[in-house]
């Protein structure tokens, strides 16, 4: 998606994406939230945190199961599984939130500015997410279910959104 827009994706472990910015053998680097960007000292190399993250919301983590296996599973194991996930997923939420602001504050004092992408540049980046998609979508047909499942709920999702929030408040 990246290079549509004339730069060059370099997948690395997160270790290493620190020594690299380090090295200067990277110019930037997206790795996580504030708070664990700042936990892995990315604040010491970069001085400039551009927001807003769209690419990624928020932190969230997946649990794969074989569908055999599952089906296979005790009704009790299944139950306790899917609870786990669930207040996994609330905790983190709940937290990754909570975090976030006091690691922004920490980082004005340390000299990095956080400037916001203008919205020439979230538009460029938002078209070329989307022809990905596209592109995506007309070679796997099960990526084209879970986008337009997704694309379906974001839709619906916006009514709530749009009127629940006091944006700037």
């Amino acid at each position: 998606m990246i290079a549509g827009l004339g730069a060059t994706a370099v997948p690395m472990d997160g270790g290493k994406t620190f020594f690299a910015l380090e090295k200067d053998s990277l110019e930037a680097a997206e790795f996580f939230t504030p708070a664990i960007d700042a936990a892995l000292e990315f604040r010491r190399l970069g001085k400039h945190y551009y927001f807003p993250g769209w690419h990624q919301p928020a932190p969230l983590f997946a649990l794969i199961v074989n569908e055999d296996r599952w089906r296979e599973a005790e009704p009790a194991a299944k139950a306790q599984i899917e609870t786990v996930c669930r207040d996994n997923i609330r905790h983190g939420l709940a937290e990754a939130g909570a975090l976030q602001f006091a690691t922004l504050v920490e980082m004005g004092p340390r000299g990095v500015k956080m400037p916001r992408w203008s919205e020439t540049i979230l538009d460029a980046l938002e078209a070329a997410w989307l022809s990905v998609v596209e592109d995506e979508r007309a070679k796997d047909a099960n990526f084209k279910r879970a986008w337009d499942s997704l694309a379906s709920f974001r839709r619906d999702y916006a009514i709530w959104s749009e009127l629940g929030y006091a944006r700037g408040r």
